[in-house]
């Protein structure tokens, strides 16, 4: 990899660059980046959304950006319904929705209190992080290529 190349980062979704935000750190030790809502949003208890953040992540084969919640949501109830959702590298510009990175929110709230989120406030955290492989992983994926969004690589 040339020294000049792109090696992990952020990008906007066609069409989001002026109602999103890329993500950035809070501060100069945080070890993951903020990620903010593109909308006003309000949750009743129980209901779910699904976020578009405007927001498509890049970085290396053998990498994958973690998200989770921002603390001060889950203070209200606020889940991520997958609970730690995995990008994998080849999100990244997939055909089916070039890669957006999509926040699957649910209000868990039991005493019947909504959640409101501002356009513009943090609503989760990423993080990238390196894998893996198990010895023996024999998985052929020569040639095999992303086409789809969230759950394309099969059930």
């Amino acid at each position: 990899m040339r020294e000049n190349e792109k090696k992990r980062g952020f990008e906007f979704v066609s069409g989001y660059e002026d109602v999103s935000k890329l993500p950035m750190r809070g501060t100069a030790h945080s070890g993951a980046y903020d990620f903010f809502s593109p909308e006003d949003i309000t949750l009743k208890p129980g209901e779910s959304y699904h976020l578009k953040t405007g927001i498509k992540s890049y970085m290396l084969p053998d990498e994958v950006l973690l998200v989770f919640i921002r603390s001060s949501l889950g203070k209200k109830d606020l889940e991520l319904r997958n609970k730690v959702p995995v990008i994998d590298s080849d999100y990244y510009n997939n055909p089916d929705n070039e890669g957006n990175v999509i926040l699957m929110l649910r209000n868990t709230n039991l005493e019947g209190c909504n959640v409101e989120i501002k356009r513009g406030e943090k609503v989760a955290q990423g993080m990238f992080v390196k894998y893996l492989l198990a010895d023996g992983d024999g998985f052929d994926v020569h040639g095999i290529v992303r086409t789809g969004g969230i759950g394309s690589t099969g059930v």
